[in-house]
């Protein structure tokens, strides 16, 4: 499978005679300085550098054009960005594909009309329907100059980070593994969503699909048992909630995996999901072929909750490690695995790992805690980033062991780090930050494990959700913050009123003092949904860019006005103080990217 790779289309002054030829170098050279920019810092989900294809011929008219086309459809260029420094024909040279995303860097010098050209295609753009970023400098540049400033290359980044995001999803799938959880809204999976706003195929695995291959051992039986050794080495049991505790003859009979035999079943099945994600040729080896081939998932998620959990071990640990950044084989790339097989938090999963490769984390947006109410119950005050009161951000032991915060940057300070970039350090820290609690049974009858931490490190993240609203279609949602870490005594105090076995995160969201983050408070009732997701990192301005590819409303965020990079049709929609009005607008006169 070929990787989505961003074209660079060097556009030029079609007039031979002095002018073109005199242009050639210099264009050629904002190509190649363009493409060097992209793949020296951006990276695809499997940790390699990101790949750009430079135009065959700088392009002065339709027929270079259609030739630089022809030579980008048979590389899988996802995106194009033209760069200029001069006066070109707009409309001659412009970008016709429907299917790419586009952007053009005119190069802000005095000598050639860049500026002018510039406006010129943005307008050609917006006239044939064909959305396109603009890129120009905020400082005049000497014509000989061929540094890319900062500017200019954070525009050129963030533009090229969320249309490779753009590419490596599309011809991939949603992998659903069973039907809806509890009546979970986001656990109804919408194909036409996936489809044509993701470019995703729905697919579909009935869990009785896990419990054949179960059965007939349809499993590497060494790697089962590498992962199972791993896991007893590694994954310590902690508090039991169970302990002590007389259950009814109805939960009691439920269990039908004994208890002693947990990590076994819990070991096969996530080898076997991993399996029908991805395919395994060693299945093949065994005589399953179609089994080896595996449903080309990126993403996923698993019902779990009721009929599999009321009687056979629940999914956390195989959730928890499918969207860490390590497992028994090493560090790997996280995978974006949705507990309750909430689709819509599982896709903003995906955004969040495509477009840092960093670890998404899964949580309950649980509980609101103002500054007076956990005095009330402390008898402490919050300080520093929490000052303002935060969010319980809980679930059921599903979160990726990377929330732990225990890796740690260059100053020693707890972080979440891009998979690549994880030491075997880090990965003992995480693991030593958890524990594992067996399940309650009178929630999960048939047991299992849940992996127990506090994040512990103070990290900036960004909160997101995607939610579907009848007769808008998708939006997205989206809160910048950092976790905080409690006292150990008012964390307890606040925890158990919980779970005391799930993972925690308290968060404080960024405060605008006006609309949805007016206040904590504010945060928590207009956010859309039971479930988020958190990824380290500020990358609200990215998700924002991100969604204007896929034509998604941004409905809340906090991200500051001169952050947010739209294409430049979206003035044309409306121009005033309302962006976000204008967003809606935008994105239902273009529709879904694959409409």
């Amino acid at each position: 499978m070929k990787k989505p790779k961003i074209g660079i289309r060097p556009v030029i002054d079609g007039r031979w005679g002095g002018v073109r030829e005199s242009l050639e170098n210099q264009t050629m050279n904002m190509a190649r300085a363009a493409a060097e920019l992209i793949e020296k810092n951006l990276f695809y989900q499997d940790g390699t550098h990101a790949e750009c294809v430079i135009g065959c011929t700088t392009i002065g008219g339709g027929a270079e054009a259609a030739r630089v086309a022809e030579q980008f459809a048979v590389e899988n260029v996802t995106a194009t960005l033209s760069v200029t420094p001069c006066w070109c024909y707009g409309s001659e040279t412009m970008d016709l594909d429907p299917q790419t995303i586009k952007a053009v860097w005119g190069f802000n010098g005095t000598e050639r009309p860049g500026a002018v050209y510039l406006a010129a295609a943005m307008a050609a753009h917006a006239q044939r329907g064909l959305p396109a970023f603009s890129i120009y400098g905020h400082d005049v540049q000497d014509a000989d100059n061929a540094e890319i400033t900062e500017d200019v290359a954070e525009k050129i980044l963030r533009f090229a980070r969320a249309a490779l995001a753009v590419g490596q999803m599309k011809n991939r799938a949603y992998v659903n593994f069973g039907g809806v959880a509890m009546g979970i809204a986001g656990s109804f999976c919408d194909a036409d969503f996936m489809q044509k706003y993701l470019g995703l195929r729905a697919e579909w695995v009935d869990l009785t699909e896990v419990l054949r291959r179960i059965t007939l051992e349809i499993y590497d039986k060494d790697e089962y048992e590498k992962a199972l050794k791993w896991i007893k080495a590694n994954c310590k049991e902690g508090f039991d909630k169970n302990a002590g505790k007389t259950f009814p003859e109805i939960i009691k009979k439920s269990k039908v995996v004994p208890a002693d035999k947990d990590w076994e079943f819990i070991a096969k099945f996530t080898i076997i999901v991993r399996d029908i994600l991805f395919g395994n040729p060693k299945l093949g080896e065994m005589g399953w072929k179609e089994e080896a081939l595996g449903r080309n998932g990126i993403v996923g998620g698993f019902q779990g909750q009721r009929m599999w959990t009321d009687w056979l071990p629940n999914g956390d640990f195989t959730e928890a490690i499918m969207a860490s950044s390590f497992d028994w084989n090493g560090k790997k790339a996280p995978f974006a695995f949705a507990t309750e097989n909430d689709t819509l938090n599982g896709i903003s999963m995906l955004f969040a790992t495509l477009l840092t490769g960093k670890a998404p984390c899964f949580h309950d947006v649980r509980t609101y805690w103002s500054p007076d109410a956990v005095k009330r119950v402390t008898g402490k005050e919050l300080t520093g980033r929490a000052k303002d009161g935060i969010m319980h951000l809980i679930n059921s032991g599903a979160t990726a062991l990377d929330c732990t915060g225990a890796a740690k940057d260059e100053n020693g300070c707890g972080t979440v780090k891009e998979w690549w970039n994880m030491t075997d350090k880090d990965i003992r820290a995480c693991l030593d930050a958890t524990d594992w609690c067996r399940a309650d049974y009178e929630y999960f009858r048939g047991g299992g494990f849940s992996s127990h931490f506090k994040t512990e490190a103070e990290m900036p993240v960004t909160m997101i959700r995607v939610n579907l609203i009848d007769g808008v279609g998708p939006t997205i949602q989206i809160a910048e913050g950092y976790t905080v870490t409690l006292p150990d005594d008012v964390h307890e105090k606040l925890d158990k009123r919980t779970d005391p076995t799930w993972p925690t995160t308290w968060f404080a969201p960024i405060l605008t003092g006006k609309g949805a983050f007016t206040d904590v408070y504010s945060v928590m009732a207009n956010w859309g949904a039971n479930h988020g997701v958190t990824v380290h990192g500020h990358i609200g301005a990215d998700l924002i860019t991100l969604a204007s590819m896929l034509r998604i409303p941004v409905s809340v965020h906090n991200v500051a006005d001169e952050k947010i990079y739209r294409p430049q049709s979206w003035v044309g929609f409306g121009a005033g103080e309302d962006k976000t009005a204008t967003d809606y607008r935008a994105c239902r006169e273009y529709g879904p990217l694959y409409k």
